[in-house]
């Protein structure tokens, strides 16, 4: 009963966790947007990123209870610190709070031109290195899975590949979104003429991004893995 209660509750905490960060991208969808047609471009990135780097802070803990959720059966070999992906996750964490103490010092109007780049630079940077976590996450979920000898793989094969295909698209979405907000990021930082319009579309694809392949794809994968 108490282990049906963890179940239920765990994954309660995972949906809004979910739910929580794809209204984090979608806030910053709507204000990159208010921006870029004139509503005041500078406040408007300084919230943005402040917006997302909170959204950020909620996928690493809603992926963190993801990876918490792929039980391995007792006596079997574990997953190794590398296959978790640990270090990306921190990082994802850093990011987020770094990102909201240059969001709240950009709204300040200390050196908004100077930390808004600089803190599109690290969101960029941190989705590019964590963009294979929904991937290894489904790795971790299908060796679980095989370890279960009460279930046959025939009836896991059209789920698994679903899974398969949402897991690595969503790794190459993430990881051209980063590697895109990295370069529109430097090139606002080096000072270009169009400086607020480049931050502000880099907010925008990271914040499309965050919705496309955030926590609640990763809770999509394992609810597929589950049937």
């Amino acid at each position: 009963m108490s282990i049906t209660r963890d179940i239920a509750s765990h994954d309660n905490a995972v949906a809004y966790g979910g739910l929580i960060d794809a209204i984090g991208g979608v806030a910053t969808i709507v204000l990159v947007i208010c921006g870029l047609v004139g509503i005041l471009p500078p406040m408007m990135v300084a919230i943005a990123t402040i917006v997302f780097g909170v959204a950020l802070l909620i996928q690493g803990g809603a992926m963190l209870s993801d990876y918490a959720q792929v039980v391995f059966p007792g006596g079997a070999r574990g997953a190794t610190a590398e296959q978790m992906g640990g270090n990306s996750l921190a990082l994802v964490f850093l990011v987020g709070a770094g990102g909201i103490v240059l969001g709240v010092l950009s709204l300040l109007g200390i050196s908004a031109a100077i930390l808004s780049p600089i803190a599109v630079i690290g969101f960029g940077t941190a989705l590019l290195l964590s963009s294979n976590a929904v991937w290894r996450l489904y790795v971790l979920r299908r060796a679980s899975v095989a370890m279960e000898a009460t279930v046959t793989q025939s009836q896991h094969v059209g789920a698994e590949m679903l899974a398969s295909e949402m897991a690595s698209g969503s790794a190459g979405i993430q990881a051209l979104a980063g590697l895109a907000a990295i370069v529109l990021g430097i090139l606002a930082l080096a000072g270009h003429s169009a400086d607020l319009t480049l931050n502000l579309v880099a907010l925008l694809a990271l914040g499309a991004t965050l919705v496309l392949t955030g926590s609640t794809l990763s809770a999509t994968v394992l609810s597929f893995m589950r049937t």
